[in-house]
């Protein structure tokens, strides 16, 4: 057993990493709660103009290079959005994992994805397992402005329209709710299609009437609507960073916490030991002066 100095030290370290992880919870909460009003805040408008792209999409006329996919194209992009410190539990480990198991499906099917990190984190991954990294983003911290993301977007948009890349993925945490986050691999270009079931009756479908036409509306809309898409998947990344650090302080202080009961315990015991060991002496010089 150790001395009691010894454990009145080592609880002395421990309250003091306690007020540390104490206050990084405080701070990841509050971060959370600005991040999460701009993610909320931006969901409505992007489901709103992806089911407008797909209602386009699906008329016969539609025409737009994202959603002609070049097949041809074995080259492509994969993006993945990591933190840029640690602290966060699992969530980083999650997103390369994703990353990993995401690039070696591409590459079984025959397409030579080069890679793109967002966060310092993801980076230093790369670095250590000696894989190139075609760009690297590494001052996104709580929030990025949309016109950052939106030059993002037209130099993948750029580069398929002249087909020297096949595909664009992105790999990040989907924010579901504060209790649910899932790391996940999206298509961001081309755009898909929606799928027509053939049993469903095309006079059953709704008829609009649209103006401009359809093919000028697409070719406002559907590059709109890939930025606002890459926005929410940088929304939904960095809360749920916020949300990890938060859960994973608030589990380091609670375990501090429980330390911090456990060596008040074995301080008691030390003390109590020294003490009948200090009695017993004194009571055995007594009784050896008598």
């Amino acid at each position: 057993m150790a001395s009691a100095r010894q454990i009145v030290k080592r609880r002395k370290a421990v309250r003091n990493v306690r007020k540390i992880t104490q206050t990084m919870q405080l701070i990841a909460t509050a971060r959370f709660q600005k991040c999460l009003q701009r993610a909320t805040a931006s969901q409505p408008y992007t489901r709103k103009i992806t089911e407008m792209i797909e209602t386009l999409a699906s008329m016969d006329s539609a025409d737009h290079f994202l959603l002609r996919p070049n097949e041809h194209v074995k080259r492509g992009i994969v993006l993945a959005i990591t933190g840029n410190r640690g602290l966060c539990g699992p969530y980083n480990a999650a997103v390369l994992r994703q990353m990993r198991d995401h690039i070696q499906a591409l590459r079984d099917t025959g397409h030579e994805p080069a890679v793109e990190m967002v966060g310092k984190k993801g980076l230093n991954y790369l670095r250590f397992l000696r894989q190139p990294v075609e760009r690297s983003i590494t001052d996104v911290e709580d929030r990025i402005a949309f016109a950052r993301v939106a030059e993002m977007t037209e130099r993948y948009m750029r580069l398929y329209r002249d087909e020297e890349i096949g595909f664009v993925d992105v790999v990040y945490t989907q924010f579901v709710s504060a209790g649910v986050q899932r790391p996940k691999a999206v298509r961001l270009m081309p755009i898909d299609p929606p799928q027509v079931s053939d049993e469903s009756d095309a006079s059953g479908r709704p008829d609009f009437e649209f103006s401009p036409p359809p093919a000028e509306l697409l070719a406002r809309l559907i590059p709109e609507s890939v930025k606002i898409r890459l926005y929410q998947y940088f929304n939904d990344a960095i809360v749920s960073e916020q949300v990890a650090r938060m859960v994973a302080m608030k589990a380091a202080t609670d375990a501090a916490g429980d330390m911090i009961k456990y060596l008040t315990r074995e301080y008691n015991r030390a003390r109590q030991t020294q003490i009948t060991m200090e009695l017993a002496d004194i009571v055995g010089g007594a009784e050896a002066v008598q």
